[in-house]
């Protein structure tokens, strides 16, 4: 009964409800959609989200879609003909899941959100923070402070299961005739693995990720172009372009590098944050100059002669 006629609420996410312009009733969770005010009353989230939540976003949706690309690449084999169709499915997946996951939250049928601005990282983790005014009993207070970013990611990862259920296994029967019976739905048994971390990984660390994101595409990106170029014995721009297929995982890493740089920057300041842009050719080029040097076989040769 205290907790109810206190003039404020307890803990950091409990609050009162707004009803008919005055506030009314205990101090408790607030409804999906809502978050607590600096006066501990329940508010409606009307904003749209930041660039950096749509980034944030955008991070969470591609995951699944590489990870599909990687298994697909993986077990479609050299000579196998089916893998670009497959690229193109699971990329048509993963979009359709996008535009549905939109359309089906707030406000719905519409390709916009709206939402409550990110804080502070307690806000992804609002289960920690049940107060206990009497240190007896727990005021529960859990919700989803980061409307909808905790949820909606977790929505588009099911629509995304859903579909690949609908559409790949009837595609890779018809296409993937040069593969055995065995390997012909071993990317969709992968995906069966991979969605269910992911789930986990956005329950469990969402907000770490939140904050994490940009430098984990930096990272990631410029590993794995590293191991891709060494794997393929790129050491000039004459081995990078002579096969396609190169030239688009260049490009495509590329991307990455430029995905990471904007989430970074945020674009706070245009005339500062464009130009690093240009730094994102930087990881290959040093590669190719600096690759002839550092060849295992050269050292070891010259290893030899010293002897």
């Amino acid at each position: 009964m205290s907790v109810a006629m206190s003039s404020t609420c307890p803990g950091l996410y409990c609050g009162r409800m707004l009803i008919n312009g005055s506030v009314e009733g205990e101090c408790g969770v607030c409804p999906r959609g809502e978050r607590t005010n600096l006066q501990n009353v329940c508010e409606r989230c009307t904003e749209a989200p930041e660039l950096y939540d749509w980034l944030y976003l955008g991070f969470m949706a591609m995951l699944p879609l590489v990870l599909h690309w990687f298994f697909i690449e993986w077990y479609s084999g050299k000579k196998s003909s089916s893998a670009l169709l497959q690229h193109i499915t699971a990329m048509l997946e993963c979009s359709v899941a996008a535009v549905v996951t939109l359309l089906v939250t707030e406000p719905v049928g519409q390709v916009r959100i709206h939402s409550c601005r990110v804080q502070m990282l307690s806000d992804w983790y609002t289960m920690l923070y049940n107060p206990s005014p009497d240190y007896v009993n727990t005021l529960h207070c859990t919700q989803e402070a980061v409307y909808p970013l905790y949820t909606i990611v977790l929505i588009y990862y099911a629509f995304c299961l859903v579909l690949m259920m609908l559409l790949r296994p009837l595609l890779v029967k018809k296409i993937a005739c040069g593969l055995g019976k065995s390997d012909r739905f071993k990317s969709i048994y992968a995906a069966l693995y991979f969605f269910p971390i992911l789930t986990v990984l956005q329950a469990v660390g969402g907000g770490l990720l939140y904050y994490a994101f940009p430098y984990i595409i930096l990272v990631l990106s410029l590993v794995t172009l590293a191991v891709y170029m060494s794997a393929s014995e790129i050491q000039s721009f004459k081995n990078l372009i002579a096969k396609k297929k190169r030239l688009v995982v260049l490009f495509s890493h590329w991307l990455l590098h430029a995905y990471g740089i904007i989430s970074i920057s945020r674009l706070d300041k245009l005339e500062q944050d464009l130009p690093l842009l240009a730094l994102v050719p930087c990881p290959a080029l040093f590669y190719i100059a600096t690759a002839r040097f550092t060849e295992p076989s050269r050292i070891l040769s010259e290893g030899g002669n010293g002897h």
